[in-house]
């Protein structure tokens, strides 16, 4: 209460004083640090009203965490005054109610980064401390920052960050939050940025660290966040083609990973275990649009952006960090109250939403070119055209695309499919969840059931073998996820080159993919209804069972969260046509 009782109060003389008229037109100009000797409150959490729990996956949500560290505070010292905002709409666009269900907030809490670290360590335990500094990074970045910054090492299984009992518990769990984000300087982004190594200034003291944003604040709403929350506000930087806060350069730093390996001459080397921002770069999307124009959508209209603010800010970049990980987040909510989230079942339900609007919407189109039946075979020429700015499936190489065709006659009986899927979430057909060992290859022509294009990436070893292993990967083996407008397939970009028979396929380009089917009719009666579809999971069968050879708490519960959702791909697109009279 007594920080509810400081805010009002604050308000209350920042209103005599300006007569409660509308603030001056923002400026252009970066605002400066503001050194300030006034130590901030201590944090109170925020709850969002939410509904009442009602059964699995409708739980209310827990408060925001609102712990305060030497560099970072918690989420909920923000979302203190940034909450109950609308835009002209009237649309709800609080920053703590789209960012609370994402999976950027739950980058700590996600139960398959948990067991995929945890079965990493297991693997290889002499790289225990090399594995969680390096997965912390990005996942656990306030904990792990604090922890290096001050001298340490970063620790997140056992007695780690996940440990409620350890000091930074909560700072860790608080995954990519607030006062990360926005407090990142524009000094090192671009390549010496990767790999989590963005740059935060530690020299000003606790109280005095400027926070950016893309607005410039007058001096009043500046002394009252600075007063509030501990941090001085400041207009982001210009850099590159605007403020560094809007460039692509700042989601590389954790979005572009490279991962350690020692090579067949055993010289250190680093394998490209996801590069979305280079795959942008080297593509038509570099020159219109950037990560946050499609992963953070405007507001309609102005916004006030905080309860003290008075003058409507454009344009606002809502904070729901859209991506394509429907299965976590449903696993998320129904899961939660086991899992500590903050976000209610709802607003899981609200992200799961919007993530399948943009998936079904504004990812990818499958349509039939040209199909005829002439004697006894059938063939269809199918073409997918990708609207992503990188490849997809995009990120982390658990994540597959594949055509579902599927063909019947005049009676309803399958004469053909390629690409079904299995109730456990395997891919009929697919050689890589049959067999480890295995994988199916790129095709440019497909004639059997048991062949499936995928569209994917297959990670290898040193010695040539298939892995779900990112220490022990140091080759892909095969990369034909599709590619953006304006990738150029021969250009001699080696972290991001395509892999396998794609490579060699000349319909498959920038942009997309062309391939034939070609189905023997037998005696089957036309017309036939043949439909293709194109689908789509972030958790592939394979990269699931690989962890049950494996004992862990973490990865036994998160095989039991696998058991208990359902790993029913996404359909990206279709079409259904008929063939014959």
């Amino acid at each position: 209460m007594r920080r509810v009782w400081i805010v009002a109060a604050l308000v209350t003389i920042w209103l005599s004083a300006c007569g409660g008229e509308a603030a001056p037109t923002p400026s252009l100009e970066p605002t400066p640090a503001r050194p300030t000797s006034t130590p901030p409150p201590t944090a109170t959490p925020i709850v969002t009203p939410t509904e009442p729990a009602a059964g699995p996956g409708a739980q209310a949500g827990l408060p925001l965490l609102a712990s305060e560290g030497e560099y970072f505070s918690a989420s909920g010292a923000c979302a203190a005054c940034h909450t109950n905002l609308t835009d002209d709409s009237g649309a709800d666009v609080s920053l703590d109610t789209a960012w609370r269900s994402t999976t950027m907030a739950n980058s700590a809490r996600d139960p398959y980064w948990q067991a995929s670290v945890s079965a990493e360590v297991l693997r290889s335990p002499g790289q225990q401390a090399v594995i969680e500094d390096s997965c912390a990074t990005c996942h656990m970045p306030m904990a792990r920052f604090t922890s290096t910054a001050d001298g340490g090492t970063a620790a997140v299984l056992g007695d780690g960050y996940l440990d409620p009992a350890n000091p930074l518990h909560d700072l860790a769990m608080d995954g990519v939050s607030c006062t990360l984000c926005h407090q990142i300087r524009e000094t090192n982004l671009g390549p010496g940025s990767y790999d989590g190594n963005f740059t935060i200034d530690t020299e000003l003291p606790r109280g005095q660290r400027p926070i950016f944003g893309p607005y410039s604040t007058d001096e009043t709403q500046a002394a009252i966040m600075q007063s509030v929350s501990g941090y001085v506000p400041a207009q982001a930087v210009p850099w590159g083609q605007g403020l560094h806060l809007a460039q692509s350069e700042l989601c590389a730093t954790c979005h572009t990973l490279y991962t350690p390996f020692v090579d067949a001459d055993g010289q250190p080397a680093e394998f490209p275990e996801q590069v979305p921002y280079l795959e942008w770069f080297y593509s038509d999307y570099r020159s219109t649009a950037t990560c946050q124009e499609c992963h953070m959508p405007p507001a309609e209209g102005g916004v006030r952006i905080s309860f003290a603010s008075t003058t409507p800010r454009s344009p606002f970049s809502q904070h729901m960090f859209v991506g394509g990980n429907v299965f976590m987040l449903d696993i998320l909510r129904t899961f939660g109250e086991e899992l500590g989230v903050t976000a209610s079942g709802s607003q899981f339900e609200a992200t799961m939403a919007r993530t399948l609007d943009q998936l079904q919407t504004e990812t990818a189109s499958i349509a039939f070119d040209e199909i005829h039946a002439s004697g006894s075979r059938l063939t269809a020429e199918v073409s997918i055209e990708s609207q992503v700015g990188h490849k997809f499936p995009t990120s982390f190489p658990s994540r597959r695309v594949w055509i579902h065709f599927l063909m019947q006659d005049a009676s309803g009986r399958t004469v053909f499919e390629s690409g079904a899927v299995n109730p456990d979430g395997s891919i009929v057909g697919n050689d890589n969840d049959a067999d480890p060992a295995d994988y199916e290859p790129h095709y440019q022509a497909i004639v059997s059931p048991d062949q499936v294009q995928i569209y994917e990436a297959i990670l290898g070893t040193t010695s040539g073998e298939v892995t779900t292993s990112l220490l022990g990967a140091t080759t892909y083996l095969k990369d034909n996820r599709l590619l953006p407008s304006g990738f150029e397939k021969s250009a001699p970009y080696t972290d991001i080159a395509v892999r396998g028979g794609a490579f060699e396929d000349p319909d498959f380009v920038g942009g997309g993919d062309r391939i034939q089917y070609s189905i023997d009719l037998g005696s089957a009666q036309a017309p036939f209804t043949v439909t293709v579809e194109l689908l789509y999971q972030s958790v592939g069968y394979r990269w699931a069972q690989n962890l049950a050879s494996l004992e862990s708490d973490e990865i036994s519960r998160f095989l039991g969260y696998y058991a208990g959702v359902p790993n029913v791909p996404v359909l990206i697109a279709s079409q259904t046509v008929e063939v014959g009279e």
